[in-house]
């Protein structure tokens, strides 16, 4: 890995052409020759780490970009839609894949969308068929994109990571003087000094379904008392995100692209839970605590008077430039292994359809409620990554409550070891500490998976009945 050349010209291309730059001009930035300029471009030249450090400097591109993250990001896209088995007969060689990938990731991602509505699409109308089979009759049209994945599209592109936002909420802990020690009170002050809203906490026997109210009428914020004091903070927060910033809000939904309505409310939402996040987590204070702490969630947890999700989701969050922190991904799954949440980043990826894989420790969570359990996973590109998994319960619920727990996982490049708690006592370089796993079983391609529900789709099945091995399924390999 270490005398691997590092050809990435597609991205330097896209680099010089978002920047409005002519080769000239980028050349002479960058201290090089037109012409080396030009062949680099052409995958004809690699990038020298000297190149990598000064692309760093001079236009202020985290480094990781041109580690093939992007590309291997939409090489994983092509592959999952290439392998579908209506395209069976009309298989793509995998360098053909990966030369769409380097030379147009946007052009994957067009792709993608196309497949997705199709998928979609085949969905929706069953859906509508058997509904319309039971009932006589019809209903709206459905959107054929689903709306979670555009909003999900939208921040793994923007990685999850909003300036703006980030300074208007450092702005208000200025306006408002909040203290850190109680942050509830002074946002509730400047919710009812400032904007007029007061807040009210309702018994659960008077609100038994309902965490957060707003009446506009009385212009009234109704907290139900389930809630624990940092959903109280967060919820008081979104809402003056959603009052006093509603037009930044609005503006970046708007750039976005997102055309769904629905799409567009649910990421009016994030946007507005990301504000909350950043209130009471405000970026420095929070980023070099973590440094600190070497991204301990649930000591972080104690000192910001957040819950451990929370934390969780504000690590994902951390990608300002000059001041990065590690680039961790996260996800949420029920029991039955559904995913509710999911962030990007770090260059991991998730199926976009079906489920994960197996042998991730994400699923064996739920043996052991409320204890973290840490993994060192390889995916079948030889990747390794550290992740941590922990059952959290359902905010707002009494003892009469449906108690359903979620596992949240959270995870990072193994090269970041020594900045993680969690990563201590793995060694990134010994095999015996590592668990292969794969996006899913219908994408993974390892033949001697005794976890495998489903054989692959880019794979034909062999089918022999004199013989059984330990694997499930038998498909031909390379």
């Amino acid at each position: 890995m270490k005398d691997q050349k590092l050809f990435c010209g597609p991205r330097v291309r896209r680099l010089r052409r978002e920047r409005a730059l002519t080769q000239v001009r980028m050349a002479e930035e960058l201290g090089i020759s037109t012409s080396y300029l030009n062949l680099i471009e052409r995958n004809q030249r690699p990038v020298t780490a000297q190149l990598l450090i000064r692309l760093a400097e001079v236009y202020d591109v985290n480094l990781r970009d041109f580690a093939g993250g992007e590309e291997a990001e939409a090489f994983a896209d092509l592959s999952e839609v290439f392998s579908d088995p209506l395209l069976r007969g009309r298989e793509i060689a995998q360098q053909e894949l990966k030369d769409v990938a380097a030379a147009g990731p946007e052009v994957s991602r067009a792709i993608l969308a196309l497949y997705q509505a199709y998928r979609e699409s085949l969905t929706r109308g069953a859906d509508l068929a058997e509904r319309m089979t039971s009932r006589g009759e019809g209903g709206d049209a459905p959107e054929l994109r689903d709306p979670m994945e555009e909003v999900r599209d939208f921040l793994r592109l923007r990685n999850n990571h909003f300036p703006d936002l980030e300074a208007r909420a450092e702005d208000l802990h200025v306006r408002a003087k909040l203290s850190r020690d109680d942050l509830l009170h002074g946002l509730r002050g400047y919710l009812l000094d400032a904007l007029g809203i007061g807040v009210t906490i309702m018994p659960v026997d008077l609100l038994p379904q309902t965490l957060r109210l707003y009446d506009r009428h009385r212009r009234r914020l109704v907290l139900s008392e389930m809630l624990p004091e940092s959903g109280r903070v967060f919820q008081v927060a979104y809402q003056i995100a959603l009052i006093e910033h509603g037009e930044a809000i609005d503006a970046a939904v708007k750039e976005s692209g997102i055309e769904g309505g629905t799409a567009r409310r649910l990421c009016r939402a994030h946007l507005a839970s990301y504000f909350a996040g950043a209130v009471m987590m405000p970026y420095e204070r929070f980023l070099q605590a973590a440094e600190t702490l070497r991204y301990d969630v649930e000591v972080l947890s104690r000192r910001f008077g957040a819950s451990y999700e929370q934390v969780c989701h504000r690590l994902t969050t951390l990608h300002r430039p000059g001041a990065r922190g590690v680039p961790f991904f996260m996800v949420r799954l029920d029991a039955a292994g559904n995913v509710t949440k999911r962030f990007s980043s770090g260059g991991f990826r998730f199926a976009r359809l079906g489920g994960s894989c197996p042998r991730w420790d994400i699923h064996r969570a739920f043996q052991t409620p409320g204890r973290i359990l840490s993994q060192m996973v390889e995916m079948p590109d030889g990747s390794r990554y550290v992740t941590f998994v922990r059952t959290v319960s359902r905010a707002g619920l009494g003892n009469s409550g449906d108690h359903h727990p979620f596992a949240v996982a959270l995870g990072f490049e193994a090269a970041y070891a020594q900045r993680v708690v969690y990563a201590d006592g793995f060694d990134p370089t010994k095999d015996s500490q590592v668990t292969p796993i794969g996006l899913g079983c219908r994408l993974c391609e390892r033949a001697d998976c005794t976890a495998r529900a489903f054989p692959p789709l880019t794979r034909p099945l062999i089918v022999d009945e004199h013989r059984r091995e330990l694997a499930p399924f038998m498909f031909l390999t390379d």
